[in-house]
């Protein structure tokens, strides 16, 4: 069994009973404009990385998918700690989506939720796990915050530079 969907940790005796920690930042030059993401999941002594871009986004967008990305690799139900220094994501997860479903969408202006689409995946991914949100201070010195920031702003200058 493996709880990440291209890891082999068959070495592993209890992976289930392993945390799974997800790290996530994103990045935009503008808002909107090019954008980023960078995830880091780490169980035990593995690690994996993740990037990706988009051409035309906004900061938050990018904040989602980063969180997104690490949910999608895990194969299997587990314990999961995201961590990300976005208030938005944090807040929109622990104290603002289940309004936001009451409500059918609404937020509390009584205006459609922005990048509905991905807080909708979010929640989906969410569902089978045990999940907890903690929020980190950006730019602090957190090391995996700022592996991430290095990961998402790699992504934009890679695409920029058309590698």
């Amino acid at each position: 069994m493996t709880i990440f969907s291209d890891w082999n940790m068959a070495s592993m005796s209890k992976p289930a009973e392993k945390l799974v920690e997800i790290f996530s930042d994103g990045a935009c030059s503008g808002n909107p404009g090019p954008g980023g993401w960078g995830t880091v999941l780490r169980c035990g002594n593995y690690e994996k990385e993740f990037s990706g871009y988009d051409p035309e986004t906004t900061n938050n967008r990018m904040e989602l998918i980063g969180a997104i990305a690490g949910l999608e690799a895990l194969k299997r139900p587990c314990q999961v700690r995201v961590t990300t220094d976005s208030q938005y994501v944090k807040k929109g997860m622990t104290e603002w989506i289940d309004g936001w479903v009451k409500r059918g969408w609404k937020n509390s202006q009584k205006k459609p939720v922005a990048n509905r689409d991905l807080w909708e995946r979010l929640l989906e991914l969410t569902d089978p796990h045990e999940v907890e949100w903690c929020w980190v201070r950006g730019h602090d010195g957190h090391a995996e915050n700022e592996r991430c920031d290095a990961l998402a702003r790699a992504a934009i200058e890679t695409a920029r530079d058309g590698l």
